[in-house]
């Protein structure tokens, strides 16, 4: 609870199970992003339905009814899968990775699919595609899902038949779409570290061009106001996993700008709930839309940290 009585959601990135129950301890108010990819990465061989089912299962029980959002998974770029046989690629961050990988092996994505149903039925349990570009992508996603759904009515399967579906937006096509998106999505989660990474065309694991990769870019902050409003227009909310959400300097930021959820490493969750219970929203509002009228990255982070001193806060 913010210090004018504004509610927002904070929430933890995991990447096992055990984190879950882990995050929980912390005080998260949810999973607000589960990166599955891990269940794949540390298996020998292609983990089957059971077994995702189990770890989905045992993670939105740790959460006790708290929402626990599981990501599809987004193999490729910087994570191989070795029995996969993926192909090797000149610029994998920009090939065949995530939501293309699900959509070019749909009887992994619908296994998978079949196992987040599954485990929807204990627990508040919602679904997120990665690296979604398109319309089209969305839909052929959200096709597979309904040919999942279908499968487990037929088998007699219990499942949420109302569970939430959403995208990640981290590709910038994604945001300047974003109305469009909205009016079919039930909601949007930012991923800040790909959403930089795609906008400003640096590789943050490229030491000669790191120097670029900053989420305070002014046209960073436009991508993720244009997501957030397109969001709230259509009755929807967004979230943030990326790294941007446990950063206190951009906490009042992203409150006036009206982000809905926050999800960061559980370490992290302290640190960003004192912030943001001692801020006013309205004040962040006349921050933000200050903020953004601003046209470097330094700009942004003097008007930030200026902020931060007159409210007695300092990093």
């Amino acid at each position: 609870m913010t210090a004018d009585g504004t509610r927002v959601e904070l929430a933890a990135n995991i990447g096992t199970a055990a984190e879950a129950k882990a995050a929980a301890e912390q005080g998260a108010g949810g999973v607000g992003l589960f990166r599955t990819e891990f269940l794949f990465m540390n298996a020998p061989a292609m983990p089957g339905e059971e077994e995702q089912f189990r770890a989905y299962r045992e993670a939105a029980a740790a959460m006790d009814g708290r929402p626990v959002i599981i990501r599809t998974m987004d193999i490729g770029g910087d994570k191989a899968l070795p029995y996969l046989d993926l192909p090797r690629e000149d610029n994998p961050f920009l090939g065949y990775r995530a939501i293309r990988i699900g959509l070019g092996r749909q009887d992994l994505l619908k296994d998978q699919l079949r196992a987040v149903l599954r485990a929807s039925a204990f627990g508040n349990v919602k679904v997120m595609f990665p690296m979604i570009s398109g319309l089209q992508e969305w839909r052929e996603a959200k096709g597979v899902l309904e040919e999942a759904k279908e499968e487990l009515r037929r088998s007699g399967a219990a499942f949420d038949e109302r569970i939430e579906a959403g995208i990640m937006v981290e590709v910038p096509s994604a945001a300047v779409m974003a109305g469009a998106f909205a009016r079919e999505v039930d909601f949007f989660s930012i991923g800040t570290n790909d959403l930089v990474q795609y906008t400003l065309a640096v590789d943050r694991m490229n030491d000669k061009v790191a120097y670029l990769y900053d989420y305070f870019h002014p046209a960073v902050l436009q991508l993720i106001r244009q997501v957030i409003e397109a969001s709230h227009r259509a009755g929807k909310w967004t979230g943030m996993c990326g790294g941007m959400a446990g950063d206190p300097l951009a906490a009042p930021l992203l409150l006036g700008l009206g982000l809905d959820e926050w999800s960061m490493e559980a370490g992290r969750l302290g640190v960003i709930k004192k912030e943001l219970s001692a801020l006013d929203r309205e004040a962040c509002r006349s921050l933000a839309d200050s903020v953004l009228t601003l046209d470097t990255p330094q700009a942004v982070r003097q008007a930030l940290e200026e902020f931060r001193r007159a409210i007695g806060h300092t990093l």
